[in-house]
C-alpha cells in the first residue's frame, strides 16, 4: 500500500476567527493546517513549519502580504503561495504574482475553490522536487 504524504498548509491570516475556522475545515479534508496570525509569525511559522502551500492575507497590520511573499520566497522558493483579500485589487494580484505567487483569491473564499487551488499547487511544488 502506498501511503500519500499529506498536505501542509499554513494560513497567515491577522483574522484570528478567519485563519482559524480555515485551518479546521482542512484538517477535516485530511490537510495538515497550521495558522500564524502576522507577518512576522508567518514567516516563523514557515521556517518551522515547511509548508507546501501558503494562503497568504494581503493586508496585516504588521507586514503587508507582498513583503512577507517576497521574504518566504527568499525563504523557501518551492513554497507555493496563494494570496487571499478582502480588498484586494486587481494590481496587487498582479504584483503578487510577479513575485511568485501562485495564484490570488477575493475573500469570502469559496472553499471548494480554494481546495482545488491548493491541490493544483501541491501538484506544482512536487513536479519542481
Amino acid at each position: 500500500m502506498v501511503r500519500t504524504k499529506k498536505k501542509k498548509v499554513l494560513i497567515v491570516d491577522n483574522e484570528i476567527e478567519f485563519a482559524s475556522t480555515l485551518a479546521e475545515r482542512l484538517r477535516l479534508r485530511k490537510i495538515e493546517a497550521e495558522s500564524a496570525f502576522s507577518g512576522e509569525e508567518g514567516l516563523a511559522a514557515a521556517a518551522e513549519f515547511h509548508p507546501d502551500v501558503m494562503l497568504l492575507d494581503l493586508r496585516m497590520p504588521d507586514m503587508g502580504g507582498l513583503d512577507v511573499l517576497s521574504r518566504v520566497k527568499a525563504l523557501d522558493p518551492a513554497i507555493e503561495v496563494i494570496l487571499l483579500t478582502g480588498h484586494g485589487s486587481f494590481e496587487d494580484g498582479i504584483s503578487g504574482m510577479e513575485l511568485g505567487a501562485f495564484d490570488y483569491l477575493v475573500k469570502p473564499i469559496d472553499l471548494v475553490l480554494l481546495m482545488e487551488k491548493i491541490a493544483e499547487a501541491c501538484r506544482k511544488r512536487s513536479q519542481r522536487k
